[in-house]
């Protein structure tokens, strides 16, 4: 572990692929000082096991949360895609938005069993293989996600900034476009589209920290073109109202933490490859 603290994001199994965007594991040196990190809006649920306390199910933000781990802390969590939990949850995304709960009210006995298997691991990266499993084996009894909001999604993320072009190019009311996104996300397609738009950003910005070029300056406003904004002052707007802080301020941070021990190449290789299609 380095500087006392580590977060190493990964790909999911083969099994979750479809509906996992990444899995991670996070840690917190028993001799550190509190750590304060910033979770920010990116669309998505996620499932997270703190060992010694219930799994949690944190639901879609629509604004930044920020969350102090103490000192000898470890979590191993997931982060499913935009629109593709509500099957593994058994209810709407909708219903989850700006909301933690424990898992055994969603999952009853079930979440017993998981949190269980995550305090018996004999290391953190057993935790994580019992978490991916746990949510793996449950699979067949869930419904899949809405395909055309996977699409729309997808869309969103990588091929346009056109929201209003969705309905024509999915075949779809505008009405029912905003009420099957709100069931499967909690959010409806523009906001969505910001917090994409950023996730892409930061992408790129966290791949720049990686390779020891931190983005200022002209830089920054490169990397804000890079990701679909339309100027700088377009991303400081975003950021400030995404994240609650300036764009230098907030890439500062990340830069502190990600300089030492944390790894977010599974999160930013995605936007790596699909960056010719980037708008």
């Amino acid at each position: 572990m380095v500087g006392a603290q580590s977060y190493v994001e990964r790909p999911p199994i083969a099994a979750l692929a479809g509906i996992v965007s990444s899995v991670w594991i996070q840690q917190v040196a028993a001799d550190a000082e509190p750590y304060v990190q910033r979770n920010i809006p990116s669309g998505a649920v996620e499932l997270v096991c703190r060992v010694g306390f219930d799994p949690q199910v944190i639901g879609p933000l629509t604004g930044a949360l920020v969350d102090v781990l103490e000192p000898g802390t470890t979590v191993v969590g997931m982060r499913f895609h935009p629109g593709a939990a509500s099957g593994v949850l058994g209810m709407p995304a909708s219903e989850l938005v700006d909301v933690a709960v424990t898992a055994d009210e969603l999952w009853g006995h079930s979440a017993f069993a998981l949190a269980e298997s995550v305090d018996a691991a004999a290391s953190p990266e057993d935790a994580l293989a019992g978490l991916q499993g746990h949510v793996a084996a449950g699979l067949a009894a869930t419904t899949g996600p809405d395909p055309l909001i996977g699409e729309a999604v997808r869309r969103l993320r990588w091929m346009t900034d056109d929201v209003g072009s969705l309905t024509s190019t999915l075949h779809i009311s505008e009405r029912q476009l905003r009420r099957r996104f709100q069931a499967a996300t909690g959010l409806a397609p523009k906001p969505l589209h910001r917090m994409l738009r950023f996730q892409r950003f930061l992408s790129l910005a966290q791949h720049a920290i990686a390779s020891g070029v931190a983005p200022a300056g002209d830089g920054l406003a490169r990397l804000a073109a890079d990701a679909g904004y339309a100027d700088q002052p377009h991303l400081n707007r975003e950021c400030l109202r995404l994240t609650g802080t300036s764009p230098g301020a907030f890439l500062g941070e990340a830069e502190d933490h990600c300089g030492c021990g944390h790894d977010h190449a599974a999160s930013f290789m995605p936007v790596l490859r699909a960056r010719p299609a980037l708008l």
